[in-house]
């Protein structure tokens, strides 16, 4: 049913990130807006805090621009110095907090990272390559002692010091003006730096507003880490956006999920990977329906779970497909959806599919999903220091994302997978991301994820890693016959894996090429050698 609470902020709202900042923290005052981690904050206090921070920033000689680097868990303190990076004009960078050696290294030099404000836990990662790291000037530390670091060409200060009197420089930006870095996975080669302005992180956050329909009673949770767009621009932000709260953990717990749900008194959350499908599997509960949750959204919800998902837990679910690149590109919409699909484009992009030759295919046919905005404001600027990748994803003023899918004759698209993550065997494309629909089904399946590997005979044969509930009692024949009994022949994986735990990036995607580095590993199950045996 739609809510009958107003947005808090006008749709002709200021443009900059700074000026969004104090608009929204003004109006909503004394209201307590996040609980990250158990502690809080009220709009007042963030938007002074922030302004502190701004004016520290200030203080060390960073002007307008520069870039400054963000390796922190999720917190109170990490939202405050976010704010006041762009109260300072600054371009916040934010770095995966498992980042470290090579990595970490060409992260902070190829984004010209000039400040770095890390967290005492992580602090010995950026020790291990300060030597390595010449533009970097400032080493601002969070941290409840003084800090230890010894390094001659970089100022090392404690976060707690940059709390100066509120006074943040006076700006001038625009729209256009670059608030964020956000860097790719890098499972094709080094990570892409996605430039996103003031204008794009607040469209994408007025945006899921929108779809949402958030109000002011609502209350957003989510547990993806604030080096995430996700977490940033549809979590905080659009919390304070549309008047609400933000509840903000540091890591996903299937089995505490619900429990905190309840006691947060939360309405919305996001979702993404396996999540819905690990909490699927949780031993259903009197408690279930019992929840303040109306709504969530993400992708993908397995489609054999999804209408029991929402009759069990008593939420609707919103499907949308985008990247950090184009946010939002399609949306489902909860007076018009099809279960299944990603919805159609959004009023913000047109969305085709299209084949190699970059024309356009019919209904049902698959092809690559290409993108182009219909307001400004609505894509990323460019890849930072990358003119010819930026070129290329732009060929024929057409955004190419890489991934392929399908749209029926209604414009309801369907992701079918990542182009690179097609496994072709027997002449037939096969969708990574059907096996794993079929594997994650099996009732004793936490999660999954299938890839090629290559054979003598020039094609791949499809291996699945799968991540059992108990070790000990999984049958990979009973989950071979329940494939058998999901997909086509061809489909079925040859090779099985079991693992402890899938490999992934800061989004919580499989990184899929470290397990096709890894190829087949001595425990790995040969059904074609299985069979013959017997």
């Amino acid at each position: 049913m739609p809510k009958t609470d107003q947005l808090v902020v006008p749709r002709d709202a200021p443009g900059t990130f700074p000026e969004w900042i104090r608009s929204v923290c003004r109006q909503l005052g004394d209201k307590t807006v996040l609980d990250v981690c158990g502690e809080t904050r009220t709009a007042t206090e963030l938007d002074y805090r922030s302004d502190c921070y701004s004016s520290g920033l200030a203080a060390l000689g960073l002007q307008a621009g520069d870039h400054v680097a963000v390796m922190m868990v999720n917190s109170v303190e990490n939202i405050e110095i976010w704010f006041g990076i762009q109260k300072a004009g600054l371009v916040e960078v934010p770095v995966h907090t498992a980042s470290r050696g090579a990595l970490l290294q060409y992260l902070l030099n190829h984004a010209d990272v000039r400040a770095l404000v890390v967290d005492e836990p992580l602090l010995d990662r950026v020790a291990e390559i300060l030597d390595l790291l010449p533009k970097l000037e400032h080493l601002i530390v969070n941290s409840p002692s003084e800090a230890q670091v010894s390094a001659s060409h970089i100022a090392v200060h404690q976060l707690s010091d940059l709390l100066k009197d509120a006074a943040p420089p006076k700006l001038q930006l625009s729209t256009r003006s670059n608030a964020v870095i956000l860097h790719t996975s890098g499972t094709t080669g080094p990570p892409k730096g996605v430039v996103l302005s003031h204008g794009a992180v607040l469209h994408l956050t007025r945006h899921i507003v929108w779809l949402m329909d958030y109000v002011s009673s609502d209350r957003l949770y989510t547990t993806f880490p604030l080096f995430h767009n996700n977490a940033k621009y549809t979590s905080v932000t659009a919390a304070l956006e549309c008047g609400g709260s933000l509840v903000m953990d540091r890591k996903f717990s299937a089995s505490g999920f619900w429990s905190t749900c309840r006691d947060k008194e939360v309405t919305a959350f996001n979702y993404m990977g396996a999540m819905m499908m690990m909490l699927y599997k949780q031993a259903p509960s009197e408690s279930d329906l019992r929840n303040s949750v109306r709504t969530a959204f993400g992708a993908p919800c397995p489609v054999q779970i999804w209408e029991e998902f929402e009759s069990r837990f008593g939420l609707s679910l919103v499907e949308v497909y985008g990247m950090t690149e184009a946010p939002m590109a399609c949306e489902t919409r909860l007076e018009r959806r099809k279960i299944g699909t990603a919805g159609q484009e959004s009023t913000t992009y047109q969305v085709v599919i299209a084949d190699e030759d970059d024309q356009r295919v019919g209904p049902g046919v698959p092809g690559e999903i290409l993108i182009r905005p219909k307001t400004p404001n609505a894509i990323f600027s460019s890849y930072y220091k990358k003119e010819e990748e930026t070129v290329e994803a732009w060929k024929n003023l057409w955004f190419h994302t890489g991934d392929q899918g399908s749209m029926d004759e209604e414009g309801f698209l369907t992701f079918i997978d990542r182009k690179k993550d097609c496994i072709r065997r027997r002449g037939e494309n096969i969708s990574s991301w059907e096996i794993e629909s079929a594997v994650n089904s099996f009732y004793d399946v936490v999660e999954s994820a299938a890839y090629g590997i290559d054979s003598d005979l020039s094609e791949a044969e499809v291996m699945v890693a799968v991540v059992p509930r108990d070790k000990e009692i999984f049958n990979i024949f009973e989950l071979i016959g329940h494939c058998r009994g999901q997909m086509s022949d061809h489909a079925v994986p040859r090779y099985v894996r079991i693992v402890d735990e899938l490999p992934k990036n800061h989004a919580q995607r499989v990184e899929k090429y470290r397990l096709r580095e890894e190829g087949l590993t001595a425990g790995t199950w040969d059904r074609l050698a299985e069979e013959a045996s017997n």
